[in-house]
């Protein structure tokens, strides 16, 4: 299977960086091609241009490479931290960009304006990993989890992923390194049963 695993935090020494090397470790040793896009480091521009917004218009020559290898991969890891209940800009424009109509969706034909969407992309599983620095049972209480709506709902299945499968690491900033390599070692199951 050939996977694509997307990161977005800016600080190469965060444990969002960690989880994905983790993922992308695992996917080599069972035999997995990995894409793999550090969007800080790789500077994607979260902008979505005007010009984007014409659905009939070609990706750019920056932006081709992401939609094509969006639409080959046959599973996604996505990684991100959960910054004010959303992914990181960087994330979320990837999502604006490459998440295209003609890419991950299109429109039923005669749709009247509805919006029911079939799913194009060929990934039967993704894989969220996102960390935290609110406790789980105030997320759900106070917030109510928007990232797993987000995800799972408005964009995953929107665009034809059957399987999502999303695990939250927290409390980060309090957590010991022998917690860290106990969540590594859950990245890695969580990689292995889902990606086989």
């Amino acid at each position: 299977m050939q996977i694509s695993v997307i990161l977005a935090h800016p600080d190469r020494r965060s444990f969002n960086h960690a989880i994905a090397h983790a993922a992308c470790r695992r996917l080599e040793r069972s035999g997995h091609g990995v894409w793999f896009h550090d969007l800080y480091r790789e500077g994607f521009d979260p902008l979505l241009p005007a010009s984007e917004l014409d659905t009939n218009a070609a990706p750019g020559v920056d932006l081709a490479p992401f939609c094509e290898e969006l639409q080959r991969s046959d599973g996604l890891v996505i990684v991100h931290p959960n910054w004010w209940g959303q992914p990181p800009a960087a994330m979320k424009g990837w999502i604006d960009r490459v998440f295209r109509p003609g890419v991950a969706y299109r429109f039923l034909e005669g749709d009247s304006g509805e919006g029911v969407p079939v799913g194009l992309l060929r990934a039967e599983t993704a894989i969220v990993f996102n960390t935290s620095n609110t406790p789980p049972e105030r997320e759900m209480q106070l917030f109510g989890n928007p990232l797993e709506r987000l995800w799972k709902k408005c964009i995953l299945e929107f665009c034809g992923v059957k399987n999502v499968v999303r695990e939250t690491f927290s409390v980060i900033v309090t957590s010991s390194p022998e917690q860290r390599v106990a969540w590594l070692r859950r990245v890695e199951e969580i990689v292995e049963a889902n990606f086989r």
